[in-house]
């Protein structure tokens, strides 16, 4: 069967690949524009032409698909130059070069997602298989290389808490990645059947056949599971202990003057101290951040303002809050970025947890290769005296008066599984999530909104509701199925606070027992079908 090819000019396919790129990134929260899902088909059908095996093929693959890659990449991450203007003296000249640096760095996997396709040579509808195995695979490579950064999955394409993105609770955000670029990549096959002969056409119905039932599923299947929802288990319901989280709205640039201390700590203990409209909150929740000075500082008996965390809680009341603390040696401490749980007791209070961030952001929490970059300016972001040093993979933890509980602070909200291993690795599976993250360095942009989408797939890959809670927004609380609703969360730039009850967890989901199995199934039935299409050729 040929193909539909048209005669493009370099630079008209290397727009058009730019394009596809920029379509396929707006499809995703807070743009939503689903159509853009079609950019992978034009990626596919970009990756066509020219036709496979000619000379410098391979140089031609990667680039197209390299091109794709970086446009989505640079819509989807362009925020992140937000970060580098909070300090805009010491780290401002450095924004353009991150923000173009990470989408091309990204890009790379998508380049060689091209390569590896048009590696296939394959010329039947069984392209769509090859196309989505190869993205498929580079996309999980994306999130484990180095430190990983699956940021904006393809899976995660569907607003979270709608009727598609349940299908993360059975494959998890990477087998949805698959279903969701074989949906979208099915569209070539109108194309296709043009040009089919009478030989190569059941292929073609029977690929769109396939891509149909992926569609009608995935919307029937999501709309059955929200459909099964009890009293109870979502955020109308009386659900467990009372929640409260604080949300200051205080921009990141503000928190490191010293002047400012003593108000950022004063605003957040009166949004503590506000009355309840129901039940008295069992705990209070503080943002990752939240204070800009060490735990082991600030908290240090006899301080004044270890006497206003005080007077903020009731007795027995606990706080959950983000910050930094020291360890190590005190000739030569180290730094983790923590979560810590205390408990009013009397006139005092008592530490009844820590977890240690185990997933660190690269440039901004520590250095990579930092005795050279250091010698050219660079330097990590954090104003924490010396790079951050990573605590043990996530467990759960058990705060006094709480359910079992699974953190995890900002970043490591991206990585499918996290909760999940904390489950087999200790036997226990938590009862939530509470994220604590840092989005005020990227202030007002679309940042932390893609940011709470993926957050909340970590809910419905687990069935487990989760608390977020961010300095500037967005702040919610997020039952089992994804879902949030307004009155229990806070958007950017808002100040006030956040009650509610914990909502209950779901009996464990399919990826919460099987993980990733389901994405490797469905990879080997692709493989097959690459198999079966070569074999006919």
């Amino acid at each position: 069967m040929s193909r539909l090819t048209l005669p493009l000019k370099p630079w008209a396919l290397a727009l058009s690949c730019s394009l596809a790129g920029i379509f396929a990134a707006l499809a995703h929260p807070p743009f939503g524009f689903l159509p853009g899902l079609l950019g992978y088909a034009a990626a596919l059908w970009l990756l066509d032409q020219g036709g496979h095996r000619q000379a410098g093929w391979a140089q031609v693959s990667f680039w197209r698909g390299w091109l794709f890659g970086t446009a989505y990449f640079f819509v989807g991450t362009w925020w992140v130059g937000e970060a580098f203007l909070v300090d805009i003296a010491a780290h401002g000249w450095m924004a353009p070069i991150a923000v173009l640096a990470l989408a091309a760095g990204l890009g790379l996997f998508w380049g060689l997602a091209g390569l590896g396709y048009v590696g296939l040579n394959l010329k039947g509808p069984g392209r769509i298989a090859g196309f989505v195995f190869s993205f498929s695979v580079l996309e999980w490579l994306r999130g484990r290389v180095l430190t990983g950064f699956g940021w904006n999955l393809p899976g995660e394409t569907w607003a979270a808490g709608s009727a598609p993105s349940q299908g993360a609770a059975l494959v998890g955000a990477y087998g949805l990645t698959f279903i969701t670029l074989w949906i979208a990549a099915s569209a070539v096959l109108a194309l296709d059947w043009r040009k089919a002969d009478a030989k190569d056409r059941p292929w073609v119905t029977g690929m769109a056949v396939v891509s149909l039932i992926m569609l009608g599923g995935l919307y029937g299947f999501g709309a059955w599971r929200l459909s099964q929802a009890r009293p109870g288990e979502g955020l109308d319901g009386a659900g467990g202990p009372a929640i409260r989280i604080v949300q200051a709205d205080i921009a990141q640039s503000a928190k490191w003057t010293p002047e400012n201390f003593r108000m950022i700590l004063d605003k957040y203990a009166a949004l503590s101290q506000q009355p309840a409209k129901g039940r008295m909150p069992d705990a209070i929740v503080w943002p990752e951040g939240a204070i800009p000075a060490a735990f082991d500082d600030y908290l240090a008996p006899g301080t004044w303002a270890r006497a206003v965390v005080i007077d903020a809680l009731k007795p027995g009341q606990s706080l959950l809050l983000g910050g930094y603390r020291y360890g190590g040696p005190p000739d030569k401490p180290i730094y983790f970025n923590s979560l810590l749980g205390l408990q009013r007791t009397g006139d005092d209070l008592k530490v009844t947890g820590v977890y240690d961030k185990f997933r660190l952001v690269p440039f901004g929490e520590y250095l990579p290769f930092g005795g050279v970059l250091t010698k050219i300016g660079l330097r990590a972001l954090v104003h924490a005296p010396d790079d951050f040093t990573p605590g043990p993979r996530p467990r759960p933890v058990r705060f006094d008066g709480l359910p079992l509980v699974q953190p995890l602070i900002c970043y490591e909200s991206l990585f499918p599984g996290f909760t999940r291993e904390g489950a087999i690795a200790t036997g226990h599976r938590a009862s939530w999530i509470l994220n604590v993250s840092n989005d005020a360095w990227f202030g007002r942009t679309s940042g932390p909104w893609q940011h709470l989408n993926i957050a909340s797939y970590r809910a419905i890959e687990e069935g487990l509701p989760m608390v977020r809670s961010t300095p500037t927004g967005i702040s919610a609380v997020i039952d089992a199925y994804g879902r949030r609703q307004a009155r229990f969360s806070l958007g950017q730039g808002e100040t006030g606070v956040i009650d509610a009850a914990l909502p209950s967890a779901l009996p464990q989901t399919l990826f919460g027992r099987f993980g990733d199995l389901g994405l490797g199934l469905m990879l080997l039935i692709a493989m097959s079908i690459i198999g079966e299409q070569k074999r006919a050729k």
